[in-house]
């Protein structure tokens, strides 16, 4: 398999020459067109990916539920939700080595099966330190799935398809958390908080085994090595970003997330400096070698203003629903359901659009529309009406859905086959601390502002801030332009 690629990157030697490996299971068409072998291991990821990321959100609505039955304060049911965050953040930078280290079917086993053991461990948790390690062990593995899925569609997908392939991951990607705090309400109004994790085993159990059954190897092994010092920086780096992020805007937070944050950054810094000297060897736990492709950047940086976007929305409207329309957790759950559905079923369609058309003209649409929806939800009152949020809501994820399968899609074709899992990791963890960097800095300031003027004026505030944020997204997406993947082909 080539490694060439076109102007949008310099190949320096060590990225040319991908390790030698032994090639198993379905290759990438050359005539355009998938087996069905293909078809069968991405439909098997993506639904397997579907599952992992709707259990994330599924515990939101539960945490009250919780804190009576476990007997815990809002401080500690809160660990619920960043244990499983801060696990993402520190899995994620090593799903490069473990997807060059592992085969496909054998990083596929080892992510749900982690995932069911979690599910099943958190069913029957008798306490809540249980249950804690339950959601740590769920995390580890879908970590592991949302990079193995991108990487195996960049190797089996031809490049003239992979636009509308990558538009289907949006399905996993935004309906799926959209479901969760819906699915959980539903659950919660008729069974214990247990019967969360007993109806997604089953489906958890029923991937796996049609994953063991069919699921065949892809594209190549490398030989890398486990650098050790640089997983251990993965863990106050990765986690002291995501935790300090996550809890600063809290009411009792403290110095202690400042403390987090400051670490984080430094071991960052450290993580970086290693992996560049690794990459001297070939060795780096990430591959930075991503960011020499222009594009690539680019697009990181865009899903980076973007789910900062997102994630401050999915924090802050259900605030408004419920403290000033005063809707109950079921109602704003079906509330925000439209818009998710929406982003997810126009995923496909906005996929095959750009095949034809390229990014710009999606980026730039999507980018104004969320500028002006964002805009739009800081002029929102205690008077609003609830269609007009429920239909803000549905067009800013339209926004976003026009803004992530290019960006996925743009930023990884160019990569060779050598980068592609470590394209994807750097992606999904960019993802992750821009997510609680968004959730932060929009939280601290809807918190400051709700004090003095309060909690109308801090929503509006915060949003404000949000459509801020969301101009950078029209600078960066004006800059995308059509991609050539690594041998493929492509326009300028």
């Amino acid at each position: 398999m080539s490694s060439d690629v076109t102007s949008d990157g310099p190949v320096s030697a060590a990225t040319a020459q991908a390790t030698p490996a032994e090639v198993t299971g379905p290759q990438p068409p050359v005539s355009g067109k998938m087996s069905r072998e293909s078809v069968t291991v991405i439909v098997t990821l993506l639904v397997a990916t579907f599952v992992v990321i709707l259990n994330e959100t599924i515990m939101n609505v539960a945490l009250q539920r919780l804190m009576t039955d476990l007997q815990v304060n809002a401080s500690t049911v809160q660990w619920l939700a960043t244990g499983f965050m801060l696990t993402m953040a520190v899995v994620i930078p090593t799903t490069g080595f473990i997807l060059q280290r592992m085969s496909t079917r054998g990083a596929f086993m080892l992510a749900m099966g982690l995932f069911s053991g979690g599910t099943l461990l958190a069913a029957l948790a008798p306490g809540f330190l249980v249950l804690l390690v339950a959601r740590i062990v769920q995390a580890g593995g879908t970590a592991i799935m949302l990079p193995l899925l991108m990487t195996t569609i960049l190797t089996l997908v031809p490049m003239a398809r992979r636009g509308a392939v990558m538009g289907n991951v949006s399905i996993a990607i935004s309906v799926a958390p959209a479901m969760g705090p819906t699915v959980s309400g539903i659950i919660l109004d008729h069974f214990s908080w247990r019967f969360m994790f007993v109806f997604v085993l089953p489906v958890a159990l029923a991937a796996f085994a049609i994953g063991a059954k069919y699921l065949t190897n892809v594209g190549e092994r490398g030989k890398t090595t486990l650098d050790l010092a640089s997983v251990i920086l993965t863990v106050p780096a990765f986690g002291g970003l995501v935790y300090g992020l996550s809890q600063i805007g809290g009411a009792e937070a403290g110095i202690v997330p400042v403390i987090a944050l400051v670490v984080g950054v430094a071991c960052l810094a450290l993580f970086v400096v290693r992996q560049l000297r690794l990459q001297k060897s070939d060795a780096p736990l990430l591959d930075l070698r991503a960011f020499n492709y222009r594009m690539f950047t680019v697009s990181t940086l865009l899903m980076v203003v973007a789910m900062m976007a997102l994630f401050g929305g999915v924090i802050l409207l259900p605030l408004y629903l419920q403290n000033t329309l005063h809707l109950a957790p079921m109602e704003t759950g079906l509330a925000l359901l439209p818009g998710g559905l929406a982003m997810g079923l126009l995923g496909p369609v906005i996929g095959r659009i750009f095949d034809k058309v390229g990014p710009l003209p999606l980026t730039v649409t999507g980018s104004v529309l969320m500028v002006a929806t964002l805009w739009a939800f800081s002029r929102l009152d205690e008077s609003s009406a609830l269609w007009w949020v429920i239909t803000l809501h549905v067009v800013l994820s339209l926004g976003l859905a026009l803004l992530f399968t290019p960006a996925f899609t743009t930023g990884l074709n160019p990569l060779p086959p050598n980068l592609y899992s470590h394209g994807s990791a750097i992606i999904s963890t960019a993802q992750q601390v821009s997510g609680a960097a968004g959730t932060a800095l929009l939280v601290s300031i809807f918190a400051v502002v709700s004090a003095q003027s309060g909690q109308v004026a801090g929503m509006q505030a915060a949003f404000f801030a949000a459509t801020i944020i969301a101009v950078a997204a029209v600078v960066l997406g004006s800059m995308m332009r059509r991609t050539e993947g690594a041998g493929g082909h492509g326009g300028h």
